[in-house]
């Protein structure tokens, strides 16, 4: 086996893991936040996928222009399903599973959606890069992947200076923590809520532009496979904790790509599951969580 074969898998299970754990973070944000089983946010990210689409068909420009506008248009979409869905998911005796009911059928309406207006084919960006391919260190590597996981560390470290350095980041947190005991010093749970939201779907189009840029396709079917990946990374770097869902998805993709390698094509899928079982055994509260004492 080459060692710059393995190497080069590597280099792109960190791209991959990149993004996988910004969709497992925007979906711990709201697990934590307020106990939400979004079953949907798959679909949110191939939203993002067709939203940086239609801007550079209808702009011309190039699609990391549509980075801001993505975000800003679904923190908005966000702030308004939390305003129309959350108040009575919120009043129900099993908030968790009245949100994955309730989420599952948003999930099934936003893919009949996308089918409707998209139709069943495979879609992919037409925009290049100069130069198209990087080499360094006896590595080829496309150069929308390394933009990709430049924009997604950038956009993780903002996250995590959002969460860790601003009042609001603080008070974010402190819900994921005890949602009730930071109503007593006098937070508004339900302001705070609603950003959480806003800002856990707009993470999610983000990352949609951004996988857009990487794979070579997307179709309104993709959503579920996003969603699938996202509660595994969360499983694995711990409910509830942010940057646990970035180690996650770092360790999810490195194995998905090394599986690649070293395994038939039919089994390499397998991989990151397994590993989420074994997690499960060994560390039921995941990689950074804690055991709930009870």
């Amino acid at each position: 086996m080459s060692g710059s074969l393995v190497a080069q898998a590597l280099l792109s299970g960190v791209i991959l893991g990149a993004l996988y754990g910004l969709i497992g973070c925007s979906l711990t944000i709201l697990y934590g936040t307020m106990r939400v089983v979004n079953f949907a946010h798959g679909e949110f990210v191939i939203c993002g996928c067709y939203a940086v689409l239609l801007f550079v068909e209808r702009t011309g420009l190039h699609p990391l222009f549509a980075l801001p506008i993505a975000f800003v248009l679904f923190f908005g979409i966000g702030m308004l399903f939390y305003k129309a869905l959350m108040p009575r998911l919120l009043r129900s005796d099993d908030p968790e599973l009245s949100s994955f009911l309730s989420f599952y059928g948003v999930s099934l309406m936003a893919g009949a959606g996308l089918l409707y207006f998209f139709d069943a084919d495979t879609r992919s960006l037409n925009y290049s890069f100069t130069p198209s391919v990087l080499k360094f260190a006896g590595l080829i590597m496309p150069t929308a992947q390394i933009v990709a996981l430049a924009v997604g560390a950038t956009l993780i470290a903002a996250l995590t200076a959002f969460l860790y350095r601003t009042l609001p980041g603080k008070a974010l947190r402190a819900a994921i923590m005890n949602r009730d005991a930071i109503q007593i010093v006098g937070v508004n749970i339900h302001r705070l809520s609603a950003m959480a939201f806003g800002l856990a779907i707009g993470l999610a189009a983000l990352t949609g532009v951004l996988i857009a840029l990487v794979f070579p396709a997307f179709s309104p079917f993709s959503g579920l496979d996003f969603t699938l990946i996202g509660f595994v990374v969360i499983v694995l770097g711990g409910l509830g904790h942010p940057v646990g869902a970035i180690v996650g998805g770092v360790v999810f993709g490195i194995a998905e790509q090394l599986a690649i390698v070293f395994l038939p094509q039919s089994l390499s899928p397998v991989v990151g599951f397994v590993i989420l079982v074994a997690t499960i055994m060994m560390r039921p509260a995941g990689l950074f969580g804690r055991v709930a004492l009870r």
